[in-house]
């Protein structure tokens, strides 16, 4: 294996693959790829312009070359199809325009407008929004990759990545699959399979069954033989899909067909295995690269402990508090994994680490690469994808494992479009405001969205990736708080509070992370009404609403909301010092002021179903003085001192009694509701105010007169009224109607995204309204049925109405 001397451009940070100082030989990476270096700074390039570079064709337009097969996989490749969607295309796209390699992206009828589309040099429209019918779509794949003479495929992560007969199929097109050979895929794409392979060679695995056999009654008794709690994991599963905890054996039968259930409907393959559940484990799991020389390398650890609803959300490298001596041994037990399957490209081998005896297992082997991928080339300065197609053309890794090194320290946050307060649900909906942190030589911002773009059902709702570096663990998790603090997203709830709290939490400040991290931390990560000491979630907020930044913020945000009036929208044009009233349709008169009167709401971050109504009054005049009474409280007069005017967001200079401030704030009519957010320092806010709870504008000659403005009503449902916690499919009812439950209990479950979740009965009582049926869609917020309270004189079953 030779040497290369290639750089890789992080931003204005250069890393050089050969840190060692060797002189690289004559054919180096740069010969391969004739000038691509030149272009840099692969993961902060700028997008083409819609519509530039882009040219549709159909898949049913195929036309199969008379080349033979192998005549196919010979030469360079020059062309690359990119079999998945949102960021990780983008991610590919970028450093194959590096690299001087054109791309082809696909789309789905849901994505006709995405930046990946938009990216690539060619787009081929592959069906329907349902991956079934698109993404997962094989024969759809082909077709595009044959109609645009591609010569590779990248698979990404999920969909088609991990699918061994893709790859094959791939290969008798004489496509190349960069990516693993079949064998390797189909060797590790089987939990039950791997952990047979790992522990002929010899890795450690965790105590379980891993047999074929799937017999109820056999794998309950194997539950009962390896000891509860045990863990249920699909063996074909990934991303948590399929996997339940069972901590005793009344439990079991129950997750045991939801876990097959799940596996069915993402893996299409209902087998399970079960293992030994440990109690306190960590997650950490090895990148390793591999050739088709026979060279396997390491580019050593990340940690991915910190989950919820057993998928990652943060994840660091290299692993805190970890030796030397066992980060070389992980290291090599990952190699061995690789080897002992002849695996090529990237892959990365998990591992689960029993904190309290320092021994790890062997948990799977992810034969593609990974969303985390990002702090691993932070942290060696290497590009991974560049590593996958020089691997796909027959090239030796760029580097033997002592020229690699670690410099630093990475974290990646995954921005998630999911309702923090209700246990993580996935959420979908518009991006009425996206404006991430900006990039720099320690900072990427992967994503595949744009402000205005959608986050559809029918995907994962992750948004972004945000990465963020440092020269130690401490600066580069300032840094990802920091970062964080300015990424401002509006239209659909985000997990971006509940990230900060976590980068802010002492226990992880220490390194002190596990896979309960956010269990055990549960009640400082996430508020609620229940830890706060008081009776709801209303009391809760209120606690928040009478401090001074909070009266400040909706002062604030009601100044944003008279911007937009048709006074403000003349300020907006011209300015505070060159506004003129003369044209304004707002009943403008020379030396008057103008007030408001309105209701808006405070929505929590945190706390679910938390709202405090706010009155305020507001009068403004035509320089933009403003004065603000909250909710009775002494008046805040502010002064817009400066702005950068938008149609949806604009940042504000303001004097708050006499203190200067600045803020970004963002609105957007949806349903009938302005909403108005604003960031503050490291504060975010949302307010929502009803369309028709302005008083109209008046002068201050009118100010005596009867003033009847309209107040918001509130639409609610009645007490006791279950509502899906989000968009999804019905796929099993549990109750019918007159059914007695309790509070807590379980009524249905819904799919959505490929993860099931229960819906609970919030109350006691008899349940009414269940008309729900198996695989029935429902929409976010949708009541499914209503459970009548009872009554104190409502009768047992067994009690007699008889005298």
């Amino acid at each position: 294996m030779r040497s290369s001397s290639a750089l890789i451009s992080n931003g204005s940070r250069d890393f050089n693959y050969s840190r060692q100082g060797r002189v690289p030989p004559t054919s180096d990476v740069s010969s391969r790829f004739k000038s691509h270096l030149r272009l840099g700074r692969f993961w902060n390039t700028q997008w083409p312009a819609v519509g530039q570079c882009h040219r549709a064709f159909s898949a049913t337009s195929s036309s199969q070359s008379s080349a033979s097969v192998e005549e196919k996989l010979k030469g360079p490749i020059d062309k690359i199809l990119i079999a998945n969607r949102g960021e990780i295309a983008c991610r590919v796209i970028k450093t194959a325009k590096r690299l001087g390699i054109k791309t082809v992206a696909v789309y789905s009828d849901a994505d006709r407008f995405s930046m990946h589309v938009k990216s690539a040099d060619e787009a081929v429209h592959i069906g329907p929004a349902p991956a079934s019918l698109s993404y997962l779509s094989a024969e759809k794949i082909l077709a595009a990759a044959r109609s645009t003479n591609a010569k590779a495929i990248h698979p990404g992560y999920g969909f088609l990545s991990e699918n061994v007969h893709f790859a094959e199929s791939c290969k008798k097109e004489g496509i190349r699959f960069i990516g693993p050979p079949s064998t390797a895929i189909h060797a590790m794409g089987d939990k039950s399979v791997s952990k047979k392979l790992m522990e002929a060679a010899g890795v450690a695995v965790v105590p379980g069954y891993h047999g074929d056999d799937q017999d109820i009654d056999l794998l309950q008794s194997e539950a009962r033989r390896i000891g509860y709690p045990v863990l249920i994991k699909a063996t074909q599963g990934g991303g948590g899909k399929g996997m339940r905890i069972v901590l005793e054996e009344n439990e079991f039968l129950d997750c045991l067909s939801s876990a097959q259930r799940e596996a069915m409907a993402a893996f299409g393959d209902s087998r399970v295995l079960i293992e030994k559940y440990l109690t306190r484990p960590r997650h950490i799991e090895v990148q390793i690269f591999g050739d088709m020389h026979g060279n396997v390398v390491h580019l050593f650890e990340r940690d991915c402990s910190v989950q919820r609803r057993h998928q990652k959300i943060i994840e660091e490298a290299p692993a805190p508090g970890i030796s030397e001596e066992f980060r070389q041994q992980i290291g090599q037990a990952a190699v061995n994994a690789a080897k002992a399957v002849g695996y090529e490209s990237a892959g990365t081998v998990e591992f689960i680490v029993d904190t309290l005896t320092g021994k790890f297992y062997f948990m799977e082997m992810n034969t593609r690469l990974q969303v985390e991928h990002p702090i691993t080339e932070m942290v060696t300065g290497q590009d991974l994808v560049e590593w996958q197609i020089l691997v796909a053309n027959g090239e030796p890794l760029p580097l033997q494992q002592d020229q690699l090194q670690i410099s630093g320290h990475a974290f990646e946050a995954r921005i998630y479009a999911e309702n923090v307060p209700r246990g993580f649900l996935p959420a979908a909906g518009t991006l009425h405001h996206y404006n991430p942190p900006p990039v720099s030589s320690t900072v990427r911002v992967e994503t595949g969205v744009g402000e205005g773009d959608s986050v559809s059902v029918y995907y994962d709702p992750m948004i972004a990736k945000l990465v963020a570096w440092g020269h130690d663990r401490s600066a580069a998790l300032v840094k990802l708080h920091d970062c964080l603090s300015k990424f401002q997203i509006a239209g659909l709830p985000t997990n971006i509070p509940f990230l900060k709290a976590l980068a802010k939490h002492p226990a992880f400040v220490a390194g002190e992370v596990g896979t309960h991290f956010i269990d055990q931390y549960r009640e400082e990560l996430l508020p609620s009404a229940s830890n706060t000491g008081h009776e709801s979630s209303r009391a809760a907020v209120s606690i928040h609403l009478d401090a001074k930044a909070a009266r400040q913020a909706a002062a604030i945000a009601a100044v944003g909301m008279c911007l937009t009036s048709s006074l403000g929208l003349q300020v907006l044009k011209t300015g505070v010092e060159g506004w003129g009233g003369w044209n304004s349709g707002s009943g403008f008169r020379l030396n008057h002021s103008y007030s408001r009167l309105m209701t808006m709401e405070w929505k929590s971050d945190t706390l679910e179903n938390s709202s405090v109504p706010i009155k305020l009054s507001t009068t403004y005049d035509r320089n933009a003085n403003f004065t603000v009474e909250v909710q009775g409280e002494e008046p805040l007069r502010l002064t817009v001192t400066g702005q950068s005017p938008g149609d949806r967001c604009r940042d504000l200079r303001l004097d708050v009694d006499g203190q200067s401030t600045n803020v970004s704030l963002a609105q957007y009519f949806q349903n009938g509701i302005n909403s108005v957010h604003l960031w503050q320092e490291d504060q975010h806010y949302h307010f929502t105010v009803p369309w028709l709870s302005f008083e109209r504008e008046e002068s201050d000659d009118e100010q005596g007169s009867d003033k009847s403005h309209r107040e918001q009503t509130y639409s609610t449902t009645a007490i006791g009224s279950v509502t899906a916690p989000m968009a999804g499919r019905v796929v099993k009812v549990l109750v019918e109607n007159g059914a007695r439950v309790k509070k807590g209990e379980p009524l249905l479950v819904l799919e959505a995204m490929k993860m099931e979740h229960v819906v609970r009965a919030p109350v006691e009582g008899l349940v009414d309204g269940a008309h729900l049926v198996v695989g029935q869609q429902v929409n976010d917020n949708m009541v499914l049925l209503q459970i009548k309270e009872r009554r104190q004189n409502l009768p047992d079953e067994d009690d007699d109405d008889s005298e």
